[in-house]
């Protein structure tokens, strides 16, 4: 039996790691989430009462209650994906994504560490903390030419991406001078069930069903490479499971959209699935938007690394995917129902302009 740990297992990409190991009966999952505005129990009603399944609420800059938990949980492996993770929200408030992201981090490989020196020699070889970062790390690509490898140099451009970066730092230093064995993922943008309606395509659908206004940045041509969350659940467990100590792997989903396909993709797909009672299409709800400061072109990933060493491709296609998706949020208005009444109704973030006061 393998007890592996996950910080921010109520987030979006979190709750679908938890959900893909607790369906191993050989794996017990422990999930240690702050439960911020985006941490949802609900997205794990379906393993709640397994007996292979934990939930602590805690903040993962509580460094002494997690060593705690570790030592009492007999932990084999960390999954840290808590993390403040929007990056329009940095825009309006990057010191939460400083605090949780960076100062997080620290503290939690703090009590990695001093867990990790007291374990027995085999445990102590077979211990992974697997950091899960995200391709804007990396920063701006050229819309005609380059692709992220994990060779590739770091530029973040956000408040979100910079903090990132210095975590993966941290991650990285912490094998480098004391010897944790850490393993580190960086992914393109995932998407799918129980995303936090603050992000590009739970937002597009939702606002079109609520027939109001489907915002798209500039001219819409910023592509992202997108990675569907179940597939990355997968990837990720191949990662702590076979991944080699120090090495890092990009996870990408080989689907490369600019924003305003995927917006039309989705348009499409709701007039097929859903259609308006005015009998229009939903791409009239479409509205160009001022950019956001700082807006990347492009991120594409080169998965090839994972896909040689760890034997993990992606199932789902982007028009698979999306039509899961689509389909899901037309299913389960009882999860993202009270987060548009209560917690997040669609509003505009991130607009503050370069130089403003």
């Amino acid at each position: 039996m393998k007890n592996i740990l996950v910080t921010g297992g109520a987030g979006f990409i979190g709750s679908a790691v938890c959900r893909h190991l607790a369906s191993n009966p050989d794996i017990n999952v422990v999930n240690v989430d702050k439960l911020t505005y985006a941490g949802n129990l609900a997205s794990l009603r379906q393993i709640e009462n397994h007996l292979n399944y934990r939930f602590y609420q805690l903040d993962i800059c509580d460094d002494v209650k997690l060593l705690d938990i570790l030592r009492a949980e007999e932990i084999d492996a960390i999954m840290h994906l808590a993390a403040e993770s929007h990056v329009d929200r940095s825009i309006d408030g990057p010191g939460a994504f400083i605090e949780t992201n960076i100062v997080g981090t620290y503290r939690l490989l703090n009590a990695a560490l001093t867990y990790w020196r007291d374990l027995p020699t085999d445990k102590k070889e077979a211990f992974r903390f697997h950091h899960v970062s995200t391709d804007e790390v990396f920063g701006d690509l050229p819309f005609d030419s380059g692709i992220f490898t994990e060779e590739t140099p770091y530029a973040p451009s956000s408040p979100y991406s910079a903090s990132k970066a210095a975590s993966d730092h941290l991650v990285r230093a912490w094998h480098e001078t004391y010897g944790l064995p850490v393993v580190l993922s960086n992914c393109s943008n995932n998407y799918g069930p129980f995303h936090f309606p603050e992000k590009l395509i739970p937002l597009v659908i939702l606002n079109a069903l609520d027939e109001k206004p489907l915002p798209v940045y500039g001219a819409g041509a910023n592509v992202r490479d997108w990675l569907y969350v179940e597939d990355h659940a997968r990837a990720l467990a191949c990662v702590i499971t076979k991944g080699a100590a120090g090495e890092n792997y990009n996870i990408g989903g080989n689907a490369e959209r600019t924003n305003l396909s995927v917006v039309e993709t989705i348009c499409d797909t709701l007039d097929e699935k859903k259609p308006r009672r005015s009998g229009g299409s939903y791409r009239d709800l479409i509205t160009f938007v001022a950019d956001r400061p700082g807006h990347d072109r492009r991120y594409a990933i080169d998965a090839s690394k994972i896909e040689r060493e760890l034997n993990w491709k992606p199932q789902e296609t982007f028009e698979t995917g999306l039509a899961r998706t689509v389909a899901w949020y037309l299913d389960n208005a009882w999860w993202w129902g009270p987060i548009r009444q209560k917690t997040y109704s669609g509003e505009r973030l991130g607009s503050m302009v370069k130089g403003a006061a």
